[in-house]
């Protein structure tokens, strides 16, 4: 096995990372130019992986693949002994999602089998070839346009794509993810600072995570323009055209529908029960006893990824601000994929 040589490969590419998203474009070399380039041709692609979300990403990444961080993660998992092919469908959402499966399968000692979303092509690629090359050739990768000779799986896609993949996998050892989104629980004396950290856990990748908060609760007493008023940091998302469309099309909806909304020119605030909002819409309720949010947690826990709030409210939950930072053992529908590699 060839672990100490991986670990040793993603702790250059963190350093890499780190040191390119540090440079100043007049301070580019030519390979520096070349992944600007691929940014952008990724970019034009898929137009919601804007290179602002994209270097977000590699920072959180950047962020992560320290020594400590990496061998505080594995000292809880045994690689396995038998190297097997673990196929992977990758989501495309935001950039990277994927990338997490990627390396638990590699460092797991097997080979993944990867199937890329055809939203999210050429960022993954490029981030293996520099691992590759930093553990001096021990990461093996495929790269494949149909999942065939594998011994597991690992996909995601929507809960219709699901029950097909469900069906069609049913023979082989599987973990198969559905849509899930991410709910606020709101105290009501979080302070500006608190409401702009919530505002990034609701548009950082233009709200199309599965840790994006589409959800919200506040007390009865909440004022709402609080709210629009700690999100203006956010208030040129709606200059993208792809996000801008969806505002307009959901706010003419609810026009002729007559329903009601609050509005502050880049974002809806609608009163609904529903756990998953459309695009540029966060659905909320407000509660006066925190047992009825308790039990709309539990209700739906199948379907929620993360729960935001202050450690306060005595939810399972992570602080505002801090949806989008994963640590390396969180795993998407809190299951542990590390412990499904070392069984397979």
């Amino acid at each position: 096995m060839n672990i100490e040589n991986q670990v040793l490969g993603l702790i250059r590419l963190s350093g890499y990372l780190k040191e390119f998203l540090l440079k100043k474009t007049e301070n580019y070399n030519d390979n520096d130019v070349d992944f600007e380039l691929l940014l952008k041709k990724s970019e034009i692609e898929n137009p919601w992986f804007t290179i602002e979300n994209h270097k977000f990403a590699l920072q959180q990444w950047a962020d992560l693949l320290t020594e400590d961080h990496i061998k505080n993660w594995l000292k809880e998992y045994t690689p396995s002994k038998i190297q097997k092919r673990v196929g992977l469908i990758l989501a495309g959402n935001i950039p990277l999602v994927g990338l997490h499966d990627v390396i638990s399968v590699v460092l797991s000692n097997h080979i993944p089998v990867i199937k890329l979303s055809s939203k999210d092509r050429y960022m993954i690629p490029f981030l293996l070839k520099k691992w590759n090359e930093f553990s001096e050739g021990n990461v093996q990768f495929e790269f494949v346009e149909k999942l065939e000779n594998f011994d597991a799986v690992i996909a995601t896609g929507s809960n219709n794509t699901a029950r097909y993949l469900e069906y069609y996998f049913k023979d082989r050892l599987n973990i198969i993810r559905k849509n899930r989104t991410s709910i606020a629980v709101l105290k009501g004396d979080e302070t500006d600072e608190e409401l702009q950290l919530l505002a990034k856990d609701i548009f950082q990748y233009f709200g199309l995570g599965c840790r994006n908060v589409t959800r919200l609760f506040i007390p009865q007493d909440f004022v709402i323009d609080r709210l629009f008023e700690n999100f203006l940091g956010f208030q040129d998302i709606i200059n993208h055209n792809k996000y801008a469309n969806n505002y307009d099309y959901n706010r003419a909806i609810y026009l002729l529908n007559q329903e009601k909304f609050w509005d502050n020119n880049f974002v809806m605030l609608k009163e609904d029960d529903k756990l998953f909002s459309p695009l540029s819409v966060i659905n909320f309720s407000r509660y006066s006893s925190l047992e009825d949010v308790k039990k709309f947690i539990a209700e739906n826990e199948e379907n929620i990824q993360c729960i935001v709030a202050k450690d306060e409210l005595g939810l399972d939950s992570i602080q505002l601000g801090e949806a989008q930072n994963p640590g390396l053992n969180t795993y998407a529908d809190n299951v542990d994929t590390m412990k499904f590699l070392e069984v397979i």
